[in-house]
């Protein structure tokens, strides 16, 4: 696993085995991140989302604890998968990462506890496996609008005939800068704390 700058974020590219047949590869290695994250990925749900090209999802999460870890890879097309800093505290608070997920590498991304996270169709039918952590909790989870200027996620989405296509929830949501005012974004120190507690040491 390759960490990437903001703490919580891992991406994993796969070896891919072929021959006349097709492709074999492990998708996810359950070991591999338990040495990673100091504790095993518990999968409580396993989500697919399938999206025409324009589409943006997100940015989403859920409140520490329990929050919810995401470990996501993309089975068909190409999407362009952005993983946000909103732990307040975080020397990384309001930044953004991004990474090309596609059914060509197969490269996945691990999104931690507390982390926000959203994605941008690449193609159409782009089709996207999520493991989560914890089951879908409509009061603890929340968006930040993604076309949030102040956060300012370069989405490739130029050349594209009109805007992006969101949802109304996503279209609605507030700034990053509006959701920490309410009190609504997770405390870094409450997702160490926790990541601690998933670690046996808490």
């Amino acid at each position: 696993m390759e960490s990437l700058k903001i703490d919580g974020a891992w991406s994993y590219t796969p070896r891919q085995f072929s021959d006349d047949r097709g492709t074999f590869l492990e998708a996810f290695r359950g070991e591999e991140f338990a040495d990673t994250l100091g504790y095993r990925l518990d999968v409580a749900q396993v989500n697919c989302s399938v999206s025409r090209r324009g589409v943006i999802r997100g940015i989403h999460y859920a409140d520490v604890p329990p929050g919810q870890a995401k470990y996501v890879s993309c089975a068909r097309g190409a999407i362009l998968d952005v993983v946000v800093d909103i732990r307040v505290g975080s020397p990384t608070f309001g930044t953004w990462e991004a990474v090309r997920l596609d059914d060509t590498n197969r490269r996945s991304l691990f999104i931690a506890e507390g982390l926000g996270h959203g994605f941008a169709a690449l193609t159409d039918d782009a089709t996207v496996l999520y493991l989560c952590s914890t089951g879908y909790a409509p009061g603890r989870e929340h968006g930040i609008n993604p076309l949030d200027p102040a956060l300012g996620i370069e989405w490739p989405l130029g050349d594209l005939d009109g805007a992006p296509v969101l949802s109304p929830k996503d279209a609605e949501a507030p700034s990053l800068n509006e959701a920490r005012d309410a009190g609504q974004l997770p405390r870094y120190e409450d997702c160490l704390a926790f990541v601690d507690v998933l670690r046996g040491k808490g």
